[in-house]
């Protein structure tokens, strides 16, 4: 695998620290700012709304500008946001910092993807793809922990002041191990991005990894929550109990990349049905530690595995359905990622609100992976129905 994808994951880890450290962090910042779980978990949403609508749109307005320099400048944007999230003083200026944040990271992982998979041959793109990813989940393993150790020792402002400092490292790495030469593909407008949203296969995909992926959204936004309250682990524990999850994560995302290298749609499937099933578990497992413990196991395994996977399989259909806007369909996926979480998140603040309670998140998160799922096996059959055609189309002639 080349250098320059050492240097995606180096600037994915910082952004995955700030992306999910704040669910470690959730019962701090809801208490220090005097905020209910729900308004609390509004702060994922947001962050992951960010993400939805900055991917694309900044990708369309960025499309001409070099690629090592548009990395390196995302990079200082997402130091500044981290930054001002690290001496906010209330609620709303949390908000804000954390939009800064948001619009980085989804630019920054929309063309990074596309550099991933053009820097390996055509059968090693998902492994490719799930290396840059794996920053992500490295950060799960160790920066999560560590930001809420790092919170609950010192304040969850001294978190984000320490992820604005790996940002500075993230960027380091880029000017270093990135390439100045990067293949620079025809800048893609807002007409454009709004012709992709016309293909119904690809707005198929983008649902797909919305419901899929988003949701174990419901219940990771408060897993924190969960932990303390139902499984009834102490607060210092939460930390070593997210390092379990972070590992997990980890093996799960190189797994998933291998599984979906050659056949995207029924690795998926299966994930799917695996995850939905964990999800469930959990529900019934939750209020025993032990059986707590290696259920998460198993969701942490499944929460990323489909990620490599679900991004392959856009960049496949926009090839096929999109050809001119391939760059585009993948930040829209990224975007669609972004608005599983904002969704699950803020689906699972409403059922901490409920009668239904925080201990029903699992399961209804789980029946969102299980839409993803059906969505899977009809796009599957879309795909076997449209090669039969192209198959035929030659046989007539």
């Amino acid at each position: 695998m080349p250098l320059a994808l050492l240097a995606l994951a180096i600037s994915a880890y910082a952004i995955g620290t700030t992306e999910f450290v704040i669910v470690g962090l959730l019962p701090t910042v809801a208490s220090d700012l005097d905020v209910s779980l729900p308004l609390a978990g509004m702060v994922v949403s947001v962050y992951a709304l960010g993400v939805t609508f900055g991917a694309p749109i900044l990708t369309a307005l960025t499309g001409r500008v070099p690629r090592k320099p548009l990395l390196l400048g995302l990079m200082g944007v997402f130091v500044a946001g981290n930054l001002l999230a690290g001496i906010s003083p209330n609620y709303e200026t949390l908000l804000v910092a954390r939009v800064l944040s948001a619009f980085a990271h989804g630019v920054f992982f929309s063309v990074g993807s596309t550099i991933a998979a053009d820097l390996v041959p055509e059968d090693r793109r998902a492994s490719a793809i799930a290396m840059m990813f794996s920053g992500l989940t490295i950060a799960i393993v160790t920066g999560v922990p560590l930001g809420t150790w790092i919170g609950q020792t010192f304040g969850w402002r001294a978190t984000f002041l320490a992820v604005s400092a790996l940002g500075v490292v993230g960027g380091l790495g880029v000017a270093a191990l990135v390439p100045a030469r990067l293949s620079q593909p025809p800048a893609a407008g807002l007409g454009t991005q709004l012709g992709v949203l016309a293909k119904p296969r690809l707005l198929l995909a983008f649902a797909i990894t919305a419901l899929g992926y988003g949701g174990t959204f419901v219940a990771f936004t408060f897993l924190a929550p969960i932990l303390e309250t139902i499984t009834g682990f102490s607060n210092s524990t939460v930390s070593l109990v997210l390092v379990l999850y972070g590992a997990a994560i980890a093996v799960g995302n190189v797994v998933g990349g291998r599984l979906a290298n050659r056949r995207p749609v029924r690795a998926l499937a299966w994930l799917f049905a695996l995850q939905a099933l964990v999800l469930i578990v959990f529900t019934f497992t939750a209020d025993a530690k032990v059986p707590a413990l290696v259920t998460l196991a198993g969701m942490g395994a499944l929460a990323f595995a489909n990620v490599p996977g679900l991004q392959l399989y856009v960049v496949q259909l926009a090839q096929r359905h999109a050809p001119e806007a391939v760059d585009v369909a993948s930040a829209l996926n990224i975007a669609a990622f972004n608005l599983g979480i904002a969704a699950g998140a803020f689906f699972g603040g409403q059922v901490v609100s409920s009668p239904l309670g925080l201990g029903a998140t699992p399961w209804v998160g789980g029946l969102f992976v299980l839409g993803g799922l059906v969505l899977t096996l009809a796009s599957g059959a879309l795909d076997r129905r449209e090669t039969d055609r192209r198959a035929t189309v030659p046989a007539a002639c």
